[in-house]
């Protein structure tokens, strides 16, 4: 072995402490992993000999062992030259810690013999202002969310969720028995422009916590938050909270707990309102506004959990299936499936299983809805 070749086997390298790496995901027929950059916020896909190789680069196994890790695996070595081309391209990207002063130089590989490129994991982030619908609220929202997380956080402990949830539940129970009634007190409450205003003026605030507590529960399981700010396309205007690593948290679990917190944000809201229709005096129109935003803010939450994008439904589905681009991939298979061709046989079970079973799901659930319309049309025609 030449000295060169002997000092690249001896080589450790080590990503970037700031760069993360995200579970296997399907992606049409393919199987990726995610890496992002969070100081450039540039994210890409990779395959998965890549991932296995990259997720090994901490700075404390050398490239010889590695190797040897790799060639148990697949049952195959990786000569110099894909060595080099695999360091170059993460150099390149800036993956790699001091990538400049310590990936040894070598020849370019040989064509035909390259380990696939990295390619970007999504558009970039379009530019946001004033003019383009959008603002930043606070100058670090990380830290805002912090701030959040040790005010409130107590309340993610099981000694406090369960019993919210308990309730939460019961009082969705008790909007189901009475929702012929709620669905006439909704009716009325758009007759009335001022008890109107005050419950458009709840729930957008309610839509706020939901932002908020996406953020919350991010920050909870180690996630962090990019952005907090408003964003309009009038005569709409909603906040937003991004949460930056999102796909990147530790488990499939955190990032459904993550995604499902507004929806269940916004019934916590809603259970002091519940306790006051069922219980204070209140005048007929009142308590007929409350119950009215009861439903609404019920179906609020609920339309959160349809599984089409961009809600968290479909983030929660696309964690369960453990898909990226799931819609996008549903449609590729299923026209596939429709013409015959043979390339739908090239997809692995496991995503023939999530896209055939995300697109019978999403008529399900477009005939439910269509179903509750009808319905909820029908009992306001014949009241």
């Amino acid at each position: 072995m030449s000295a060169a070749a002997d000092a690249l086997a001896e080589y450790r390298p080590a990503l970037r402490p700031r760069v993360l790496l995200s579970d296997a995901l399907l992606d049409g027929a393919a199987t990726v992993h995610l890496i992002k950059d969070t100081d450039s916020g540039s994210s890409f896909r990779v395959g998965p000999k890549e991932h296995f190789l990259i997720a090994r680069m901490d700075g404390e196994r050398s490239l010889r062992e590695i190797g040897e890790e790799y060639a148990r695996e697949y049952g195959r070595r990786l000569d110099g030259a894909r060595w080099q081309q695999i360091l170059r391209m993460l150099g390149t990207r800036g993956l790699l810690a001091g990538a400049d002063a310590r990936t040894p130089a070598g020849p370019a590989a040989p064509a035909g013999s390259a380990v696939p490129a990295t390619r970007p994991a999504g558009p970039a982030e379009p530019a946001r202002g004033v003019l383009r619908g959008s603002v930043r609220l606070v100058a670090d929202a990380d830290a805002t969310t912090a701030r959040l997380h040790r005010a409130v956080g107590f309340l993610l402990a099981p000694g406090w969720l369960v019993p919210l949830l308990v309730l939460v539940v019961a009082m969705e129970v008790v909007v189901a028995l009475h929702v012929g009634e709620l669905l006439v007190d909704a009716r009325e409450l758009f007759t009335n422009p001022v008890l109107l205003t005050g419950a458009a003026t709840l729930l957008w605030f309610s839509t706020a916590l939901h932002e908020l507590a996406h953020g919350v529960v991010a920050r909870h399981h180690g996630g962090t938050v990019a952005e907090i700010g408003l964003r309009w396309r009038l005569p709409v205007v909603i906040m937003y909270c991004t949460v930056g690593n999102y796909l990147y948290l530790g488990s499939r679990w955190q990032r459904i707990h993550t995604a499902l917190a507004g929806a269940v944000m916004n019934l916590l809201f809603l259970l002091p309102f519940c306790a006051l229709w069922m219980s204070a005096p209140l005048d007929p129109a009142t308590h007929d506004a409350l119950g009215a935003l009861l439903l609404l803010g019920s179906a609020q939450a609920i339309a959160m959990l349809v599984p089409f994008p961009p809600l968290d439904g479909y983030r929660i589905v696309s964690q369960l299936c453990g898909a990226t681009g799931l819609a996008a991939s549903t449609g590729t298979y299923l026209r596939l499936v429709a013409r015959r061709d043979p390339a739908a046989a090239d997809y692995p079970r496991r995503a023939r299983t999530a896209y055939l079973g995300y697109g019978l799901g999403s008529v399900l659930v477009l005939v439910l809805i269509l179903a509750a319309v009808v319905a909820a049309a029908h009992h306001l025609l014949t009241v």
